[in-house]
């Protein structure tokens, strides 16, 4: 797998995760794609609000069971579950924080992370439908000019062969013998006898 499919494996990851904020009614969901030079290990925050600490529970929890189901795929950390102001899942190559609403204001991660671009998840949406389409599009067109360039090969196999069978048929036959025309035989002449008068 090359570093590109990685990462748009982990755009799949965050927008599945990004989705299970909306069923679960998170408010404000932003996805901020981190600057490479800034981000450290992960590409992506993804960051949700809810409006009491048992909807930020069932929020996580969501996300972590969708992960799981669809992509095997289970956070490398989880913090803050209990109480349920700040809920980070740690997926390495992106981090979900879910917070309250008030917690969320104090923190101000978008704040932070200002070489950060924020996404909405339909922002987000397009612009993965779009890159996975031309990637659909580059493989399809590689895998058009494959065939015909061996339909080609295939035609110019039998000629080949065919000029060769002639080549090698033409130089293993005999020589041709020459065929010389024969003067006709003259006709001898017999000399009759002379017979003897009596």
């Amino acid at each position: 797998m090359t570093i590109s499919d990685t990462y748009q494996q982990t755009r799949i990851l965050v927008q599945a995760a990004a989705q299970a904020c909306e069923d679960k009614k998170g408010e404000d969901t932003r996805i901020l794609e981190l600057d490479p030079i800034d981000a450290g290990l992960s590409d992506f925050f993804l960051v949700t609000s809810a409006s009491n600490d048992r909807q930020a529970i069932a929020i996580a929890d969501e996300i972590e069971h969708r992960l799981k189901k669809e992509f095997g795929t289970v956070p490398n950390s989880v913090e803050g579950r209990r109480q349920g102001h700040w809920i980070l899942l740690d997926y390495v190559d992106f981090v979900v924080h879910v917070f309250l609403a008030e917690r969320r204001a104090f923190y101000d991660i978008e704040r932070l992370r200002k070489s950060a671009r924020p996404l909405t998840p339909a922002e987000f949406d397009a612009e993965l439908k779009a890159e996975l389409a031309a990637k659909t599009l580059a493989a399809r067109s590689k895998s058009t000019a494959k065939p015909k360039a061996a339909k080609k090969k295939a035609v110019a196999a039998p000629k080949a062969r065919k000029a060769a069978k002639k080549v090698a048929s033409s130089a293993n036959a005999a020589p041709a013998k020459k065929v010389v025309a024969k003067k006709p035989l003259a006709k001898k002449r017999v000399a009759k006898k002379a017979v003897p008068k009596k």
